[in-house]
This record gives C-alpha cells, sequence and structure tokens, in this order.
C-alpha cells in the first residue's frame, strides 16, 4: 500500500483508439507489471485524462475489473512528463517495445519499473544515449531469467580478458575466439564495459549493439522491432537540429504515426 491508498504507479507504454470515446491502453505499474486497460471516454473532448495517459508520462492510477482487461478509474500525474524529442523519443518508443514484447501480462517486475523511469530520466539528458540503451538491454534480460554472464568464459568460467577476442555461444555465454570460429567477435573489453556498467567508449559501440541484439533475437518471436523501423526511416539528429523531410523541426511523438508506431504496431 503506498500513501495514495489504492492508486499505484505505472506508464503507459502504447494507447490506441477503442470504441468511439475511448482509449486501450498497455501499462506497465509497480505491482502489477505489464498489463492492458480502457481508459473509457478519455478521447472526448476536454476530458482531463485524455492529455495524461500518454507514453513518457509518470502516473497515478486504479483500475477496476475481473478480466484480463481493466478499466481505469482514476488517472493523476505522478510528476511532469518525460520530455523525449529527437533521438531520445526513439529510445523511448523502443524501450517501450522491448517491455511490450518481452514482459508477460501480470507479472510485476517492481526493480526494473525503477529502472525504465531512471532510463527514460537519462534519455531526456542526451547524454550517452548507446551506453543506456545497452544497459537496460542487459537488466530487462536479466529480470527474465535470459541473462548470461558476460564477465567470464561460459565453456570454463575462466575471466574475460580486456584485451581478449569473445564468440558467443547462443544460450551458454562467452567464449574464447578461435581461428575457425564464423561468428561476429567481441572484444573483452567490450565484455566488460557491459558486465560492469561502465560507459562505452566509441570503438565499443558496434559490437555491442550487435551482441545484444543476438542476445534478444531469441525472445522476440522472429517479429521485427518497428521501433526499428523509425531508426531506418528517419535520420534524426539529436534536437535541436530539425529532421530531414519533417518540416516541423525536432522528431517528436506525432511524426512516429508515419509508420505506425503508436497505433497497433506494439501489439503482442
Amino acid at each position: 500500500m503506498n500513501a495514495r491508498g489504492s492508486l499505484f504507479q505505472a506508464f503507459v507504454l502504447h494507447r490506441r483508439d477503442y470504441g468511439n470515446t475511448s482509449l486501450l491502453l498497455e501499462v506497465f505499474a509497480v505491482g502489477r507489471g505489464r498489463f492492458p486497460a480502457i481508459a473509457k471516454g478519455a478521447r472526448r473532448a476536454r476530458h482531463p485524462t485524455s492529455a495524461l495517459l500518454q507514453p513518457f508520462q509518470p502516473l497515478w492510477l486504479d483500475a477496476v475489473g475481473r478480466g484480463e482487461v481493466l478499466t481505469l478509474t482514476r488517472v493523476e500525474a505522478a510528476g511532469p512528463a518525460i520530455g523525449l524529442l529527437g533521438r531520445p523519443l526513439l529510445c523511448g518508443f523502443y524501450l517501450n517495445e522491448l517491455l511490450v514484447r518481452l514482459l508477460g501480462r501480470d507479472d510485476p517486475h517492481d526493480p526494473l519499473f525503477a529502472f525504465y523511469h531512471a532510463a527514460l530520466t537519462g534519455l531526456a539528458s542526451g547524454d550517452d544515449l548507446e551506453t543506456l540503451l545497452r544497459q537496460f538491454e542487459i537488466r530487462l534480460l536479466d529480470e527474465l531469467g535470459y541473462a548470461l554472464a558476460l564477465d567470464v568464459e561460459a565453456d570454463c568460467n575462466r575471466p574475460v580478458v580486456p584485451d581478449g577476442a569473445y564468440v558467443l555461444l547462443p544460450g551458454q555465454g562467452m567464449r574464447s575466439a578461435q581461428a575457425d570460429d564464423r561468428a561476429e567477435r567481441v572484444s573483452g573489453a567490450t565484455l566488460l564495459a557491459l558486465a560492469q556498467g561502465d560507459r562505452l567508449a566509441p570503438h565499443q559501440l558496434r559490437e555491442a549493439r550487435a551482441l545484444l541484439r543476438r542476445l534478444l533475437e531469441p525472445h522476440l518471436g522472429g517479429r521485427p522491432l518497428k521501433s526499428r523501423e523509425l531508426f531506418r526511416r528517419f535520420a534524426v539528429a539529436p534536437a535541436p537540429n530539425p529532421v530531414p523531410g519533417s518540416g516541423q523541426g525536432p522528431f517528436t511523438s506525432r511524426d512516429s504515426t508515419q509508420v505506425g508506431i503508436t497505433n497497433r504496431s506494439l501489439e503482442s
């Protein structure tokens, strides 16, 4: 129980129209995990909750219902919206899509909720986005029980060394690269930076991104991530530089509808 009685902290991960006046939401909440909810009448003109039920807005919610889909009965802001523009906004959509795709419903992950909130705040600062994304991916895999040790070799438990070269054994971990290995190699320095939560050096970004993509891929069900489509479709420079062709300055959530990221594309 929190200081607000039955209210619980939450974020909207995804929203779409439902019926003539309502919204169907995917919610990530403390004590509840991910669950679907209906906000009745939230699309009506001047409805008090419509502006609040957006991604990246910290919320206090209450909900009722006996089935899988709950009905929201109370919505309050739990703080100011976390302002994301340009590339940080795309990164925020990516985090939301990972949560929608990988979290089971009604399975609480309160430490991950706190880490997600902190990650959004970090994205808003615009500093070292790549390291932040990799650390979130690692934390998500760990929460789901899919994490692999990155600082020791899987086949012999020998510590990874910074000047070594390693390859991924799917489902097992890392091992020293051999001359005839065809798999993509990862430097020991990169593995140790990821394992220790250190800032990634510029030359480590590509191999860290490729490694985490390989670690996530088996759990995504073979369907591509729509947020990656956003990254491909928009060559986004950090705000305040305008997005080529947008005509509106920095990339905003409104632009994302051009590839469907805010409608049905995140459905599990």
